[in-house]
């Protein structure tokens, strides 16, 4: 009697993938090995830049709180100069990567938004009660949520404007202020209520939408003409003549751009929001 051959089932149940049974095979049954992440570094350059910025915001508390404020305001002024070195030299080298940026948010937190707010407070506001604490936590918050913002709408934005006053800035106009009077040979006690008003303007303008230009579009590996370096110098000529009138009689310019630029585009029929609430994209070319 011959055997009849075996008939293959219509269907068959397949509990497992192929490729699954056959790793199940040849693990026999043992997890996965673990994947080895590759180690990462960070580049040197960049970040010893950030780092000496984070020193300089840390220097400035120190003095501030030693009653050095001559010094603690030339601290927060270097620690721009170093802060702006920073990134260019990332893209010069091609060094830039993620913990740069989130590294030189906190040494910009520090540096620009801790430091003047305890500066300013030792040097006028302490006299002032919760008057004078609280306007030191509205600058050193609005430096937060200006940075906070910064790093979140970065994409979005016009490239050509910052939104806000820029916390370098902000910084530079508390420090300058502290800086001229201090050369002056006035106490802060007697100009409280001035230094009260300039923490409040730069805290609450850092979180406002007034555009301030970012002079980004200057391209430093453009010929300019041969009267540009006899210009550079006139300007170098003049801050170092008198550093402190002329450092902040700048930064007050410039914090005041921002609200000739906002209401030179409201007269063209394209307002801006004062207080930030979205991310806003731009059509701009």
């Amino acid at each position: 009697m011959s055997s009849s051959p075996r008939r293959k089932p219509k269907g068959s149940f397949k509990l497992f993938p192929k490729g699954a049974r056959k790793s199940q095979q040849r693990n026999d049954g043992l997890p996965p090995p673990a994947v080895r992440e590759r180690s990462r570094g960070i580049y040197l350059l960049p970040n010893a830049f950030t780092t000496a910025a984070l020193f300089c915001g840390f220097y400035a508390i120190v003095m501030a709180m030693d009653q050095q404020f001559h010094q603690a305001a030339v601290a927060i002024f270097i620690a721009m100069v170093l802060d702006g070195l920073d990134g260019r030299v990332a893209r010069l080298t091609n060094t830039q990567s993620e913990f740069g940026a989130q590294y030189d948010s906190l040494s910009d937190m520090l540096s620009f938004g801790a430091a003047p707010a305890l500066v300013v407070y030792e040097w006028a506001l302490r006299g002032m009660g919760k008057l004078g604490w609280l306007a030191a936590f509205v600058y050193c918050a609005g430096a937060a949520l200006r940075l906070a913002r910064f790093n979140t709408n970065i994409a979005v934005v016009d490239k050509r404007y910052f939104q806000g006053l820029p916390s370098p800035a902000a910084a530079a106009l508390v420090a300058g202020f502290v800086l001229l009077m201090n050369d002056l040979q006035f106490a802060g006690a007697d100009l409280r209520w001035y230094a009260w008003a300039i923490a409040l303007f730069a805290g609450l303008t850092m979180v406002t939408n007034v555009p301030f230009y970012s002079f980004k579009e200057v391209n430093l590996r453009k010929t300019v003409p041969f009267m540009a370096p006899l210009l550079i110098l006139l300007v170098y000529v003049i801050v170092v003549s008198d550093p402190p009138k002329v450092l902040f009689g700048l930064f007050v310019l410039y914090g005041l751009s921002g609200y000739i630029v906002l209401l030179w585009r409201w007269r063209r029929g394209r307002p801006v929001s004062l207080i930030q609430t979205k991310a806003e994209h731009t059509d701009e070319k």
